[in-house]
């Protein structure tokens, strides 16, 4: 059953320099019809799925806050209607610092939002005009002091390290600033150049310059001691947070839990079967409007391909995977699939066994990608 729901908002003002997801920019598209699409989405699957114990929502994008105030509301409205929301601890919207208005802030909180996720990235204004962002550190700050006046408590920033031409003294004291903000929850991301993206293009006309493997680590090891040193808890590779503020949603995730996907381009996980939605919003829409799931795609997964799922996103939390659960989910011990992985790994370091768990390592956070790779049998 569905733990959680993720909707997706298509739409940007300006497309970022490095996002390979699914987005349009949001001049003259049928921005209104597409969120009651998302409604019709939303009525089909209810029809035949129980979403009374739905514990998270998340809008994600794109940006959701590219939408005016009116129809953020109506989104909302439409999501009031169709999903029930009294089991709902946790209700994020991402956001860019310079497209969320008092009056954006206020419709969000009025409908049910008590989670912030703000893509501020870096907080010198070279850096974030390479990335394509068009935020001042102004904005930031005068989001936050808004968003916190209007009643916000829960609130994330995202921030990225190994950006092309990022110094150590620029990431230091983008972490200074951040910390000053004193804010329950920060999320810290390495760059990764990905396919079909303006950086990859770049990159493929050797006209990007990114900080070697060497000062991307120290990046990555400044960050986990500093967040230490503040008080926030590392409870996920990227996710540092104070007592309380973990991403219940994204935990859902790690877990290797069931999500529903609403939207175009959206992924979901019910009943054992991924499925991806149609990405295009002609095609997404049309489907809709002849009255069928939007889905492009479905996999029914393999019990090999859960357990592999169950160690490659449980080892991005710092507390690992359960060997108790994993035997009551799969009625096996993980030693008996993997014990050969598992000797590689704690003989190289990378991993620690105790009496229920598995985790990674402190140095097994800098090569997390090549330890899960070694769970694909």
């Amino acid at each position: 059953m569905a733990r959680g729901i993720y909707l997706h908002i298509p739409f940007c003002h300006q497309i970022c320099n490095y996002c390979d997801f699914n987005k349009v920019f949001f001049k003259n598209q049928p921005v209104d019809e597409y969120i009651e699409s998302l409604g019709e989405e939303m009525r089909l699957w209810s029809k035949d799925h129980d979403f009374k114990k739905i514990e998270t929502i998340f809008l994600g994008g794109g940006t959701p806050t590219s939408l005016s105030p009116k129809q953020l509301n109506r989104l909302l409205e439409l999501i009031r209607k169709y999903i029930p929301l009294e089991h709902v601890t946790e209700f994020t919207s991402e956001a860019n610092p310079d497209e969320l208005t008092k009056e954006k802030l206020k419709v969000l909180h009025d409908g049910g939002v008590n989670r912030l996720s703000l893509g501020v990235q870096a907080f010198q204004e070279e850096l974030l005009k390479k990335l394509g962002r068009t935020h001042s550190n102004e904005h930031v700050f005068k989001t936050i002091e808004d968003a916190k006046k209007i009643g916000f408590e829960n609130i994330s920033i995202d921030l990225m390290y190994g950006l092309p031409g990022q110094t150590m003294q620029q990431w230091k004291r983008t972490l200074e600033i951040a910390f000053s903000l004193q804010l329950p929850h920060y999320s810290a991301y390495s760059l990764i150049v990905e396919p079909k993206t303006i950086f990859y293009n770049l990159m493929a006309k050797r006209k990007l310059r990114l900080p070697g493997e060497d000062l991307e680590a120290e990046m990555y090891d400044l960050l986990m001691q500093q967040m230490e040193q503040q008080g926030l808890h590392q409870y996920e590779i990227s996710n540092f947070s104070k007592k309380g503020y973990s991403s219940i949603h994204n935990q859902i995730y790690w877990d290797n839990d069931e999500y529903a996907g609403f939207g175009a381009g959206a992924h979901g996980y019910i009943n054992g079967v991924r499925y991806s939605n149609h990405g295009p919003l002609k095609k997404y829409m049309a489907s809709i409007s002849n009255g069928e799931k939007p889905i492009h795609e479905t996999h029914i997964e393999t019990k090999q391909e859960k357990m592999e799922e169950e160690l490659f996103l449980g080892l991005r939390k710092t507390a690992g995977v359960s060997k108790k659960h994993f035997f009551e989910k799969f009625n096996c011990s993980i030693e008996s699939i993997y014990e050969k992985q598992l000797q590689d790994l704690q003989q190289k370091g990378l991993i620690e066994i105790g009496n229920d768990f598995i985790k990674l390592s402190r140095n097994g956070r800098f090569v997390g990608n090549e330890v899960f790779e070694e769970f694909l049998l």
